[in-house]
């Protein structure tokens, strides 16, 4: 059976059928139950990923945007998609452009950084999630192609985020976009640049977001974070590649301690946007994510912080197989559209 007729099976199932298959033999951690569906998951991943000394940045690439196009679930229809480039500081950055069906200009917008470890993901393979954000927030979501490592290495990525924020604030009339209301998000990577993208905006003196939507975001390089030993093998995403991807990124052990590479690093949170971070339980970012959000609370930031203890790593992606995925994403629309003051 090939990897397409295996997900869509799987997908097919319901999650009772994988509790009874998994009965006695769950996998429990941190005093936490992973999901059954998501165990399963993860031993096919196990078994079917490749050793990483024969690891390629085409093969790596090529994998999201399979794993994408299998397990992201249904097509969701939204008003409008285009397509079109804004400018960066290097070069044209390619980004696409959701609206909902019910949206009138000017419409308030979340510019949205796709994960995938700072070396491979896209607009494509983040098609699905930026649908759903729409569907169930009622705002317009700008998903950016910024410059992926390692022919572009830090801190190409982090630039693109900054200038596609700005580019909103500045020039998304253009566009039909409400330019004083405009939040940031992303998953994973994305979600570190989401991050630093608010931080540069008040380093640079320059409108800051009215909110944050952080997915299981990576914020220190250094992955020094409890959860990185917890989880380091077994749960979808794997220490040793999460250090293969940061290695093509940050092309030199200083860069790690880098605010603008690590925005969990930044001693002074204080007047950053509101935020909500998501993390997954069985997820090695879990940790770092959840220090995060605890410094930005101390810091005076209004912060909203959701664990979802059953699931793992780039969950919400996954909504053709975890139900949690689905309303995972229609609650964190409708945060982000409730700060974005959507009625």
């Amino acid at each position: 059976m090939n990897q397409e007729k295996l997900a869509r099976l799987v997908a097919s199932m319901p999650t009772g059928l994988f509790n009874i298959l998994y009965m006695g033999r769950r996998v429990k951690r941190d005093l936490q139950l992973l999901n059954s569906k998501a165990q399963f998951l993860c031993a096919i991943v196990d078994k079917q990923t490749v050793p990483l000394e024969e690891e390629t940045i085409e093969n790596a690439r090529e994998q999201i945007e399979n794993l994408s196009g299998l397990l992201s679930g249904s097509d969701v229809p939204v008003g409008s998609v285009e397509d079109f480039s804004i400018p960066g500081n290097v070069t044209d950055i390619p980004v696409r452009l959701y609206k909902a069906e019910n949206s009138s200009d000017p419409v308030p917008v979340l510019v949205f950084y796709h994960g995938g470890g700072f070396i491979r993901g896209s607009i494509n393979s983040h098609d699905g999630l930026c649908r759903r954000l729409v569907k169930y927030g009622e705002f317009a979501v700008l998903s950016v192609d910024y410059r992926l490592a390692p022919e572009h290495p830090f801190p190409a990525a982090v630039d693109d985020a900054y200038a596609a924020l700005k580019w909103v604030q500045q020039s998304g009339a253009s566009k039909g976009l409400d330019q004083q209301r405009v939040a940031v998000g992303g998953d994973s990577s994305g979600g570190n640049l989401a991050a630093v993208a608010c931080q540069d905006a008040r380093r640079q003196n320059t409108s800051l977001p009215a909110f944050q939507l952080l997915l299981y975001p990576t914020t220190d390089a250094n992955f020094t974070a409890r959860s990185h030993q917890l989880f380091a093998n077994g749960f979808f995403l794997t220490e040793e590649r999460m250090h293969w991807y940061r290695d093509q990124y940050l092309q030199s052990p200083d860069l790690r301690n880098d605010v603008r590479a690590s925005p969990g690093l930044e001693n002074d949170l204080s007047g950053l946007s509101p935020a909500l971070i998501i993390t997954a339980g069985f997820d090695p970012l879990r940790d770092e994510a959840e220090e995060y959000a605890q410094r930005l609370k101390d810091a005076g930031v209004p912060m909203g912080i959701i664990r979802h203890e059953s699931m793992i790593h780039g969950f919400m992606s996954l909504t053709g197989l975890l139900e949690d995925a689905e309303n995972a994403i229609k609650m964190a629309a409708e945060t982000t559209k409730s700060a974005l003051g959507i009625e």
